[in-house]
């Protein structure tokens, strides 16, 4: 009956959304990067595909938000962006015209950008400040969920019909065409809107930054830091194919840790709501930083598999418990651009991340990469212990 309270229809339905569209966007992913370059894509073309895509959706994120807590509208910016993703994913796979393919990369992010905020701002809105890591644990586990369907599907696709991308890119179109699909259950609950409302321009997120809470600012500073040191999961990747392992080890250490994360997210988003959002916070940065260390002398499968392990909680204990808190330190009716400015700044943060990793990796070696981000994020998680919850 508690269960019920806490995890509404709208809860329900949203988190069904992310499985579904999840595990479409994670049977494109280990197959992108060799799609790209079957159709002619250079490693650095796709670095530049990929750099621009980010950045450009990821700033939308900040002004997208702002636009719906102004309108006082999210449900309409949740069914654009799903549908705008779903429709670019699949339209990189019509034509090898590398404009249309920038063009498409460029649509599926930019649809991510439109419906993060007002998304968040709704899970948000379901719950109360007592209980939001567990509705966002809920929403992270079936979202994550999707992410071990997804990449599963296509090992087992591409088992049978190796280098075939195109009809996978058809596949993938299905469970995200049953995402959109859904979206027409969700009821919005409407926010009154003020009157003679200035219009939303496309940087006042930033203003936004200016006239936050100062425990907003203080967090989110937290999060940036623990955000350029965080790189792409790619890396972790690469860490065990220069150990030597096959692309199916590395295939399975990835699903097996999606699992991990889908299956602690709830129950950790539920311990942080009794414990302190703060404390499930500062553990997971604990174990970020015995992962990256640990990923600078691992070598053997059983001492990455127990990484992955620690890895999967890590993402359980500060993905959406992050987001309940940031939700829980800002301002009413604020939800959806607290987000997103978040969001914006944290993908540039992301970009720049991985640009330094990598840099880091080619001058001074892998071990070089996981130990100094290692002792950054420890640091992060001194300063994350002085901020009120």
């Amino acid at each position: 009956m508690q269960r019920a309270k806490i995890i509404s229809r709208n809860v329900i339905i949203l988190s069904l959304v992310s499985l579904f569209n999840d595990a479409s966007s994670e049977m494109l992913i280990p197959v992108m990067p060799l799609y790209l370059k079957s159709i002619g894509f250079g490693i650095v073309l796709i670095g530049v595909l990929e750099g621009f895509a980010e950045a450009a959706a990821g700033l939308s994120k900040g002004y997208f938000g702002s636009l719906s807590d102004n309108t006082g509208r999210r449900l309409p910016f949740v069914q654009l962006g799903y549908l705008l993703s779903n429709i670019s994913k699949t339209a990189i796979a019509a034509f090898t015209i590398p404009l249309w393919v920038f063009f498409a990369r460029f649509g599926d992010k930019l649809g991510k950008g439109i419906r993060s905020g007002a998304r968040d701002a709704i899970l948000s809105d379901e719950a109360t400040p007592e209980t939001k890591a567990t509705v966002f644990g809920f929403n992270k586990a079936l979202d994550t969920l999707g992410a071990v369907i997804g990449p599963l599907a296509a090992l087992i696709y591409l088992l049978y019909y190796p280098e075939n991308y195109r009809m996978l890119f058809l596949i993938a179109f299905i469970p995200g065409i049953i995402a959109v699909s859904i979206t027409f259950l969700v009821k919005e609950k409407r926010k009154p809107v003020t009157v003679n409302q200035p219009k939303t321009k496309f940087f006042d997120f930033i203003k936004y930054w200016k006239d936050s809470p100062l425990v907003y600012k203080k967090l989110v500073v937290g999060l940036l830091v623990f955000t350029l040191f965080n790189s792409s999961d790619i890396f972790l990747l690469l860490k065990i194919k220069e150990a030597g392992f096959s692309d199916s080890d590395v295939l399975i250490m990835y699903i097996f840790y999606n699992l991990v994360f889908a299956l602690a997210s709830y129950p950790t988003g539920k311990l942080a709501d009794r414990i302190g959002k703060k404390t499930i916070f500062i553990i997971g940065l604990v174990l970020f930083v015995l992962v990256y260390a640990g990923m600078a002398i691992a070598k053997t499968e059983v001492f990455f598999l127990a990484l992955f392990f620690l890895y999967g909680l890590y993402a359980a204990a500060t993905d959406g418990v992050s987001k309940a808190w940031i939700t829980n330190v800002c301002e009413k009716g604020k939800t959806a651009t607290a987000v997103g400015t978040y969001t914006a700044f944290q993908s540039i943060a992301t970009l720049v991340a991985s640009s330094l990793a990598g840099i880091i990796w080619f001058s001074l070696g892998a071990p070089a990469t996981f130990l100094l981000s290692a002792g950054v994020v420890l640091f992060v998680a001194l300063y994350v212990s002085t901020i009120k919850e």
